[in-house]
């Protein structure tokens, strides 16, 4: 038999057995205790590994732990989502904490999600960012890192966000983590320094992830990585925030909806 039919092989049999015997989150046996299991050379079964890893069924670093991946929460992202958020922004308190990116993206309400972290500092701007938001490079920003785990063993979500400092330091309750997660999020902050929402541009490209991507969230290999750069302005033009999200592209989703006039 082909060395080829052979790990594919094994790797068929390997993921039947994922589906009857394994739960989502159980260590999966290493290559060495495969190879001895099934009389097949390491090789073939390192390969078999791998493929089953690219089929999103595995999950782990080359030569550590190899657990069966828990199946990511899918999303479904809308240009939509950004006039609700904008609608929300004026509305209690109590209606602001009950919807969020959480359950207008992926369907799950905040209270369910396993982990949700938020990292907040203040660096000076990077070259792009600067850019983007029409400031010096260097010139201080208040950086906001979140990530976000909807179950035990999933990989994570991630997002970046920079607000020029001295438009943040209009209320000082934005550099306090605990008041996360914000009620109403990044409009509502804006709303609390004087700014309203006029636009939002979404810029978007795709590239393959970096090592710590693919660890931190999950990303089987070969998927690529969308990368959103979103970039907000207020009513008067100014750039007020920039945000970078990258979703990988097994599990998100854009939909973008465009009106168009009626000629009469």
């Amino acid at each position: 038999m082909a060395n080829a039919a052979k790990y594919l092989e094994l790797a068929d049999r390997l993921a039947e057995r994922i589906r009857e015997e394994y739960e989502p989150g159980d260590r999966f046996p290493t290559v060495t205790e495969l190879a001895q299991l099934y009389g097949v050379a390491p090789n073939t079964a390192s390969r078999a590994v791998q493929t089953l890893k690219e089929q999103g069924l595995l999950a782990g670093k080359a030569g550590g732990t190899t657990w069966v991946r828990v199946p990511p929460v899918s999303s479904v992202r809308r240009n939509t989502r950004y006039q609700a958020e904008k609608d929300l922004v004026l509305r209690p308190e109590e209606e602001r904490r009950a919807t969020g990116v959480a359950e207008l993206d992926s369907r799950v309400s905040l209270s369910s999600v396993h982990e949700d972290h938020v990292q907040i500092d203040v660096v000076p701007a990077p070259s792009d960012v600067a850019d983007a938001l029409g400031i010096p490079t260097g010139a201080l920003v208040m950086r906001r890192i979140g990530t976000r785990r909807f179950k035990r063993g999933a990989g994570v979500g991630k997002s970046v966000s920079y607000m020029p400092h001295d438009l943040a330091t209009r209320n000082p309750a934005l550099f306090d983590p605990d008041n996360e997660p914000w009620p109403g999020g990044a409009q509502h902050q804006l709303h609390t320094v004087g700014i309203e929402v006029g636009r939002i541009e979404d810029w978007v490209t795709a590239s393959m992830p970096n090592e710590s991507e693919m660890q931190e969230q999950d990303i089987p290999p070969g998927v690529p990585v969308i990368r959103i750069r979103k970039v907000t302005y207020s009513t008067s033009g100014q750039p007020v925030e920039v945000a970078d999200i990258p979703l990988p592209a097994d599990r998100a989703q854009l939909v973008y909806v465009t009106p168009l006039k009626p000629w009469s």
